[in-house]
């Protein structure tokens, strides 16, 4: 098992992961800083269980989101797509129904020759 140390608003924690998983672990604690610098430079320095809950807060409240507009674009693609080839197929069959009726007049034009 791999051990990395990470930084959390210039505190700095050592934390288990499995081998290969550290440049994952340091990724995921710099988006963690990045957020506690954000709520700091907003709200000051706040203890650190408070700023924990207000980053999972900040945190939780963007995954809702992503889900909602996920899970939004997602029922609402379908529904988009279908309408869209309803339309195609209305102005695809006017065309040919134009086309028909052209081809009808010059066959009979030709007839009459």
């Amino acid at each position: 098992m791999a051990q990395v140390t990470i930084t959390i608003n210039a505190r700095e924690y050592a934390v288990a992961c499995e081998d290969g998983q550290e440049t994952r672990i340091l990724q995921l604690a710099r988006l963690l800083d990045e957020k506690a610098k954000l709520l700091t430079d907003v709200s000051g320095q706040v203890n650190e269980n408070m700023l924990l809950a207000m980053v999972g807060l900040l945190l939780a409240d963007e995954l809702t989101e992503l889900k909602k507009n996920n899970t939004a674009k997602s029922s609402a693609s379908p529904a988009v797509d279908n309408s869209r080839l309803l339309e195609i197929d209305t102005v695809l069959a006017e065309k040919i129904k134009n086309l028909t009726q052209q081809i009808k007049s010059v066959a009979s034009q030709i007839n009459l020759l």
